[in-house]
């Protein structure tokens, strides 16, 4: 039979269902009969690149025929199969609708897990937050290392033979992240967040600015995406009320060049970085990523649960 992709796998999925689904759901019905084989590429959580591709389907396709009914969990249906019970779940849904926790009940740390999530789930990316306070110079930790490292491995995806291949001629098998979190970025505190970020991120291939709450005034987003595309900095938007919609507003910039004096000197400076270091290079050695030695990663429902709680 034919491939399909994600996409079309969730349209002809949802068409046979005939009702709503969520993205495990959908994978579900996908195994019990047989339809997971028609995709390519899984990867470890097939369910979660299905919910990464109906997202931005839904963002970035006027048209689609996808749509997203906010139930608890968040569910995924047909524009077109909706009917009277449907709208009725999700008016339902608007009336229980709990408000959204203000920025100031929350610390920036809490948003941690928000994007430990995102990045395991959507970016295969292993994160460890780092503590600044336990930097020895603490009046300058702000500006020496980010907020979260991580790391992406290729260690899961390739043999054995060609990780000791790679190992043999000296390449780069791993792609390293710095990540800069802050609650909300406006043009108030744009310029001084932003250029923390690229003070803080000169030593990773990737850099990402990220917050929970973005200003959408035009001139400030054409300001963010000036500043973006100069300095190589991505852009992250997490979602407190639906950490599964978090997305990148604008994309890095990959750097090859690893700069090891910035890396020699946050290690020497903070024992958080220096265990990272450690574990990239026994997971590398190992051939196994030990995923309990990065940051912990919570179930979205978990995540919003604990958020709503804060005062």
């Amino acid at each position: 039979m034919k491939k399909l992709s994600f996409i079309e796998l969730a349209r002809k999925i949802l068409t046979e269902a005939g009702f709503p689904m969520t993205t495990e759901e959908i994978w579900e019905y996908a195994q019990k009969n047989g339809l997971d084989l028609l995709v390519g590429s899984k990867g470890k959580t097939p369910w979660a690149t299905l919910g990464a591709r109906i997202y931005v389907e839904l963002r970035d396709n006027s048209k689609t025929d996808f749509v997203k009914i906010d139930s608890r969990p968040k569910k995924f249906f047909l524009r077109h199969l909706i009917n009277k019970a449907d709208l009725e779940q999700i008016a339902e849904f608007e009336k229980e609708k709990v408000e959204e926790p203000s920025l100031t009940r929350f610390h920036e740390r809490d948003l941690h897990p928000f994007l430990s999530y995102f990045a395991d789930s959507y970016l295969q990316v292993h994160t460890k937050t780092i503590y600044h306070e336990r930097s020895s110079r603490k009046s300058y930790a702000q500006w020496l290392h980010p907020d979260i490292v991580g790391v992406r491995f290729p260690i899961e995806e390739w043999e054995a033979e060609v990780l000791d291949f790679g190992m043999a001629l000296g390449s780069s098998l791993i792609k390293l992240y710095s990540f800069e979190l802050k609650k909300e970025l406006t043009f108030s505190n744009l310029r001084e967040s932003f250029f923390q970020t690229v003070s803080n991120s000169s030593w990773a291939n990737e850099g990402y600015l990220v917050a929970s709450k973005l200003s959408r005034d035009e001139e400030f987003m054409n300001e963010l995406k000036r500043l973006s595309s100069a300095f190589g900095i991505g852009i992250i938007q997490l979602d407190i009320e639906d950490p599964d919609a978090a997305e990148i507003i604008f994309p890095a910039r990959f750097t090859s060049d690893l700069d090891w004096e910035t890396i020699n000197k946050i290690s020497k400076e903070n024992p958080d970085f220096m265990d990272f270091l450690k574990r990239v290079k026994n997971d590398i050695s190992s051939k196994e990523v030990r995923k309990e030695k990065y940051d912990r990663i919570f179930q979205s429902e978990k995540l919003i649960q604990t958020i709503r709680t804060k005062k």
